[in-house]
């Protein structure tokens, strides 16, 4: 059984210790410090702009009474609109990096050096031939 245990061990720290799954870690850490800044375009900035066609401050406080229970679609609104500004960012980074990748593809290879001409390599024989002597 330890060596099942080793085994799994060993296999878990190789898993970690891959490049994917560290830059897939400091993502994570990253868009969560981008989702507040997400979140604060949208509750500052975008919400007082549409309450303003809505007669609210803001979307939070769009709420339904059925019966006993409260249904706050207004918060679900602000989920959605906070994803789809998300989404659309993150798009376009992508499409940024993608554009870099491509750019850095299509750059030609330096050309080859040409091939002397018949009469430099009958010159450079020449030359060789009185070095030599």
């Amino acid at each position: 059984m330890a060596e099942k245990t080793t085994g799994f061990l060993a296999e878990f720290k190789t898993f970690i210790a891959r490049g994917n799954v560290m830059d897939m870690a400091v993502g994570v850490i990253i868009g969560g410090a981008f989702s507040n800044i997400t979140n604060s375009l949208i509750n500052d900035i975008v919400m007082p702009v549409l309450g303003i066609f809505t007669n609210s401050i803001s979307f939070a406080e769009l709420a339904a009474n059925i019966g006993p229970a409260v249904i706050t679609y207004g918060n679900f609104i602000q989920a959605i609109l906070n994803f789809l500004i998300m989404a659309f960012v993150v798009f376009c980074l992508v499409k940024g990096i993608n554009a870099f990748h491509r750019k850095k593809q299509e750059t030609p290879p330096p050309p080859a050096p040409q091939e002397p001409s018949a009469e430099e390599k009958l010159l450079t024989e020449i030359r060789d031939l009185l070095k030599n002597k």
